[in-house]
């Protein structure tokens, strides 16, 4: 039996599949050797990039929460630096890329804008954390080859995420529904 229109209009975007798709990709990822313990590629950002045009702001949060907290659990890391390191780098990741898209509209900044904007805010605010807390002054030296590569996997989530936004059936059917809920 099918759901009246009324009720189909309604119904909240599916915060619970992007935020077991985020733990799911924060599983593979975590399979993928690392130079250093903080820096990471980035995958399960493709869920919190996917969000920001779904979701109300509240429940951005509430996604970017349980990611950062699954994560954390996931790999081990909840009560150690690296937790802090990734608190702060998807915070600030999440709120820039959340705050640029709904300032700018969708319509002039893409997935990989914010793909790039994302991966560089959140590779700066972690880099200010090893500055503060672990390397002092010579955070200098980290700081570029993590911008670069933040700079790489930004532009390369981005174009995943450009691509998967343009031709999903599910991500079109979801932004057709808020698009309806709120006319």
């Amino acid at each position: 039996m099918d759901l009246p229109t009324s009720i189909q209009s309604s119904r909240k975007p599916p915060l619970a599949i992007l935020g077991a798709l985020c733990l799911f990709l924060s599983t593979i990822e975590y399979l993928i050797p690392k130079p250093l313990p903080f820096i990471r590629i980035g995958l399960a950002n493709i869920p919190i990039m996917l969000a920001i045009d779904l979701f109300s702001f509240k429940s951005y949060i509430l996604l970017v929460i349980l990611k950062v907290v699954g994560q954390a659990i996931i790999t081990g890391s909840l009560f150690s630096y690296v937790f802090l390191f990734s608190l702060g780098g998807t915070f600030a990741s999440a709120l820039g890329m959340y705050v640029l898209r709904k300032a700018i509209g969708k319509q002039n900044i893409s997935f990989i804008g914010i793909g790039i904007i994302g991966a560089l805010l959140s590779n700066s605010q972690q880099i200010l954390l090893a500055w503060i807390f672990i390397f002092g002054p010579s955070a200098q030296f980290i700081a570029p080859p993590m911008l670069l590569l933040g700079l790489v996997t930004g532009l390369l989530l981005g174009i995943f995420c450009e691509s998967f936004a343009e031709q999903s059936q599910w991500y079109q059917h979801e932004l057709e529904v808020l698009h309806r809920a709120g006319s």
